[in-house]
């Protein structure tokens, strides 16, 4: 890809400023007159072809208070240089069409779609701003199957605790999300002993999610409102957007979390990576540790993704502008066993949740307004049963599962939201719940129209 240029003709390299140089020369706000924004306020991208000036903080603010911490802090490069040492996955574009950039957008579009994707790349380290506590040193040590910006069989661990049926998050311990790393080990967190639900998620994959963004809000509350065979429900997850701060359709996450590609953006730069930033600007509390934390990081310290003096862009702006124009999975090759599978996955009922494709609304991109996403999916949340993680999160039940997007499945190696499936046929005998009388139908079919059937989902 080349140097990206940053600053005054600087490569990317230039960007890591001194926590002295950043206080007297990031601005704030959005200083460049060429960012462009959607209706809603959300900026789409800058003329200028720019990346970084975010200048991280590593955290170490004050001395330790004690021979233990002080122990920490001489051990604490080791303990990061252990756990960032595995090499990063370094997938390119697959020559499939896995991982280009969105048909029609224009050459500043394909410009931000750079930007982003070398932020994307980028493996971070305690003096860019990893952690304290964090589950990975890059976007790409987790989406990189088949290439840049696709799934993976890495997971998460969500955890709480159930009484009663209510599920606890248990925030205070800083749950639900278990952070496996740490820059130090005595900041290494570990699931709470009264955390009696815990659930793995992987890694979904980011093809197309720009176009899914686009999808109206009254779209996906229309297909809700839709006659379904019995048993089959589906609701709209409706949260705040993190980024607008606006009451919206959720359609991104296992659970319909996030609404906007500038939330997801956030939310892992901070949650997964450890990087502050100006939706999520707190460092999480190893086990909710707020003492232990201050330790490290001081409490008055500015966020760590700061926006470039020349674009106003920060980081998570960057990140889901190389979102966006990320193009969706190209179709695979066609046949007659598929046809016939394509036949049987409408009759058995499973396009009652997996909508073969909605339209986006207008929109000031050209290659974003009124395009067809053939994403197989409703984007509602579903009681799913036994398939369930027990975990709530945003507007989700403990026993709710957003439809994943289908297109694309044919890339991965694990299915389900944990990975437990190791093929499609097993994915689909797993269903149960809402899905539980299309999984029982596909079962007495016999082997040969089985095979048509996965032979349609591998051309997804």
């Amino acid at each position: 890809m080349g140097i990206i240029p940053d600053r005054a003709g600087e490569g990317r390299k230039g960007r890591r400023l001194r926590r002295r140089e950043l206080r007297t020369n990031a601005p704030s706000g959005n200083a460049n007159p060429g960012c462009r924004s959607s209706s809603s306020g959300r900026i789409f991208f800058a003329v200028a072809v720019t990346s970084g000036f975010k200048r991280r903080h590593n955290g170490f603010m004050r001395r330790p208070s004690s021979p233990l911490l002080f122990a920490a802090l001489a051990l604490s490069a080791i303990h990061a240089t252990a756990q960032t040492a595995a090499p990063t996955p370094t997938p390119t574009q697959d020559p499939t069409g896995f991982a280009r950039p969105l048909p029609g957008i224009t050459e500043a579009e394909k410009d931000a779609f750079a930007a982003g994707s070398a932020d994307f790349n980028t493996v971070e380290t305690p003096e860019t701003g990893l952690g304290p506590i964090y589950n990975n040193v890059s976007c790409l040590s987790c989406h990189n199957v088949p290439a840049l910006g696709g799934s993976s069989v890495t997971t998460v661990t969500r955890f709480g605790e159930t009484a009663g049926g209510v599920f606890n998050p248990l925030k205070s311990l800083d749950g639900s999300l278990l952070h496996s790393k740490a820059i130090a080990p005595i900041l290494q967190e570990a699931v709470p002993p009264q955390a009696n639900t815990t659930a793995l998620r992987i890694t979904p994959a980011l093809y197309g999610d720009g176009l899914i963004e686009e999808i109206p809000d009254a779209t996906i509350i229309a297909n809700s409102q839709l006659p379904k065979p019995a048993g089959i429900g589906g609701r709209v997850a409706i949260i705040t957007d993190v980024a607008t701060g606006e009451t919206r359709v959720g359609r991104f996450g296992w659970k319909a979390q996030h609404a906007t590609l500038l939330g997801i953006s956030g939310d892992a730069l901070n949650n997964e990576i450890g990087i502050t930033n100006r939706l999520y600007p707190k460092a999480a509390a190893p086990d909710g540790n707020e003492a232990l934390l201050a330790e490290f990081v001081s409490p008055t310290a500015p966020i760590e993704d700061q926006p470039n003096p020349i674009t106003g862009l920060s980081e998570i702006d960057r990140l889901a502008n190389y979102i966006r124009f990320l193009g969706p999975p190209p179709p695979g090759p066609a046949s007659t066993a598929a046809a016939a599978g394509q036949q049987l996955f409408a009759s058995l009922g499973c396009i009652s949740c997996h909508t073969p494709s909605m339209n986006t609304g207008p929109n000031p991109v050209a290659a974003l307004s009124n395009q067809t996403a053939n994403l197989y999916s409703d984007l509602l949340l579903h009681d799913m049963g036994s398939l369930n993680d027990g975990i709530a999160q945003a507007d989700a039940g403990p026993n709710e599962m957003k439809t994943p997007p289908l297109w694309g499945v044919r890339a991965k190696s694990a299915f389900l939201h944990d990975g437990r499936a190791a093929t499609l046929d097993a994915a689909i005998l797993d269903h149960a719940g809402e899905a539980q009388a299309a999984s029982t139908a596909y079962s007495k079919l016999r082997l040969a129209e089985r095979q048509d059937l996965i032979a349609f989902l591998r051309t997804l």
